[in-house]
């Protein structure tokens, strides 16, 4: 009974947690993530998604002895690319894998407790591997998603299925590759599945139940649903779509969100518009590669952002929203797009306040006007209408960059409040792209273009390399330091208030930088590419950093030139933990 008093008083004096919490994952708990240093409870190490962590036992002084506790394999031939986040709680791991995995694993030791393994259907669909970016807890459940689009709760003690929902028809082309998140009791989700004319939108459901609260389309003229009942149609009806595309509009929102208390608001990225074939669509087409912010009790968008309308090069909109709070106290968000800018936006009512390359060479836009928010489009980089061509089958060819691979993808960037910098993992390519005729046929591919990604010359980017771990400042734009990397990057961020900042190589390597300098201070070599997110917490006194390590997701599957030349490297499927060496 006292150290249970003591445990919480000093809690209570610090503002964080030191001990890991036991029993039901709650609302204050998952509210409370991004400070408490005992659990890592969500995507994102906090729902603003700012992956920073308060912990300092490990820091830029004693990195250097940071060694391996143990490693867990995830076993069998399903090796493919591993993109998961773990989640801790009550001493426990979950962790997802490729093929719709999950484990739950003794987080100081790395037993297996339990695996969960999704029986998948002939016949799935994802769209850039079979991979799946980890698990949401809440009360005694942990909660994943699946290739086949369902959405499936099990017991933390047991691994035994409490409920399971269908999110959508995976022979349509829906699939599921994000880590839900939960908000207020509910688990939120979106839906994969943009390159099949899916429409994107987002779930809340009741996290105990599986029982839907509320859906809300991203895709304009789609109606909403809350309580069984109709919401509002999303956006006016063919206000920015041509005819009838906007019921195959695509925008799926297969990254997941992040959300903040402070505005009530859940911040979901959306995905390139359907099919890429932009002369098919004119408009803005709303609101597809766009930002939206959703009421979380309401269902309804609150402001929309769009980063490039009328999408012609598959820049999707999907990044993450991450807020942050400014030194004369406003609520702002930072996301690195995938079309080479980097947009800092008023968290509240979803104004621009700035747009700067975050990459070195852009070609389909030279800048962005902060007083309407649009981009300065470069007309002659937007691939050819192929019903102009000489055989109407084939559009005018264009180089563009960034490539459609983006100047930042699914990797997860980082923030820290102490040097008010973002952590930008960015890659330099570009792609050869053109368009042609396409039709919508259910479950087939819609894309209506062809491409070839291709490395940049030395002389427009400053050197021969693909990745490169920026550090930005959002205040001015600028990048402050920079840490090269042969290979792109693929893996995300974190960053600590111990002054380091991790991430993963797909040469195999988790480093950690000083957070200040970019200076490298320790790396560990996992045997195999590391695409996934590191984390960190304390357990017993010591603090623990994790990474899942295999190679896979898009780059060796769409990439091209720059596929050939990341050939070399070897599958995987593995979680490995560190600690300080006492010696």
């Amino acid at each position: 009974m006292r150290k249970t008093l003591m445990s919480m008083l000093l809690a209570g004096a610090f503002g964080v947690s030191a001990v890991a919490q036991a029993g039901p994952v709650t609302d204050k708990m998952i509210t409370d993530d991004a400070k408490s240093t005992g659990d890592v409870l969500t995507w994102g190490m906090g729902n603003n998604g700012q992956r920073y962590s308060p912990l300092t036992k490990i820091n830029t002084g004693n990195v250097k002895n940071l060694t391996p506790v143990w490693a867990f394999s995830f076993g069998g031939e399903k090796q493919r690319g591993q993109e998961s986040q773990p989640v801790v709680h009550d001493g426990v791991m979950f962790v997802t894998g490729s093929y719709s995995r999950l484990f739950a694993i003794d987080a100081k030791s790395g037993k297996e407790l339990w695996k969960y393994e999704h029986r998948l259907p002939d016949g799935i669909m994802p769209c850039c591997d079979v991979i799946n970016r980890g698990a949401a807890l809440y009360d005694n459940l942990v909660i994943f998603g699946t290739l086949d689009a369902q959405l499936v709760a099990l017991d933390q003690k047991t691994g035994k299925v409490v409920w399971k929902e269908k999110l959508d028809d995976f022979q349509a082309g829906y699939s599921y590759t994000a880590a839900p998140m939960i908000v207020k009791g509910m688990v939120v989700t979106g839906v994969s599945g943009g390159e099949f004319g899916i429409v994107g939108r987002v779930d809340a459901r009741d996290a105990k139940t599986g029982k839907l609260v509320w859906t809300r389309p991203v895709i304009e003229g789609h109606m909403g649903y809350k309580d069984g009942k109709e919401n509002g149609v999303t956006g006016t009806t063919n206000a920015t779509w041509p005819g009838d595309l906007w019921k195959t509009g695509g925008g799926a929102t297969w990254l997941g969100g992040t959300y903040d208390s402070r505005t009530n608001l859940i911040y979901m990225g959306t995905g390139n518009p359907a099919p890429w074939n932009s002369h098919l669509r004119p408009g803005d087409n709303l609101y597809s590669c766009s930002t939206v912010a959703i009421d979380a009790d309401t269902g309804k968008i609150v402001w929309h952002y769009q980063t490039t309308p009328n999408d012609g090069w598959d820049f999707d909109g999907v990044n993450e929203f991450v807020t942050y709070t400014t030194k004369d106290g406003r609520i702002l968000g930072g996301k690195a797009d995938r079309n080479g800018f980097f947009f800092v936006i008023d968290a509240k009512d979803g104004k621009l306040q700035n747009a700067f390359p975050f990459v070195k060479k852009i070609t389909w836009a030279t800048g962005f006007d902060l007083a309407t928010g649009k981009p300065k489009f470069v007309a002659a980089n937007r691939p050819g209408d192929p019903t102009k061509g000489a055989d109407g089958k084939k559009g005018e060819v264009v180089f563009s960059a960034p490539s459609f691979l983006g100047g930042k993808n699914q990797m997860p960037m980082a923030f820290s409040p102490d040097t008010g910098l973002f952590y930008v993992p960015a890659n330099e390519w570009g792609m050869e792209i053109w368009n042609e005729p396409i039709t919508y046929k259910k479950g087939a591919a819609y894309l209506g273009a062809g491409f070839t990604i291709k490395t940049l010359d030395a002389k427009d980017i400053g050197g021969d390399y693909i990745g490169a771990l920026r550090a930005v400042d959002p205040a001015t734009g600028k990048i402050v330091w920079e840490n090269r990397n042969n290979a792109p990057l693929w893996g995300g961020v974190m960053t600590t208030k111990g002054g380091l900042v991790f991430y993963g190589t797909p040469e195999g390597y988790l480093k950690a930088l000083d957070a200040k300098s970019g200076k490298e201070l320790w790396k560990f070599q996992t045997g195999s590419g590391v695409v996934a997110p590191p984390i960190t917490w304390e357990q017993d006194g010591e603090q623990y950093v994790a990474v899942v390590s295999g190679w896979g997701g898009a780059v060796p599957l769409w990439g091209g030139d720059v596929a050939k030349k990341v050939n070399y490297l070897n599958q995987g499927g593995m979680v490995w933990v560190f600690k300080l060496h006492k010696g």
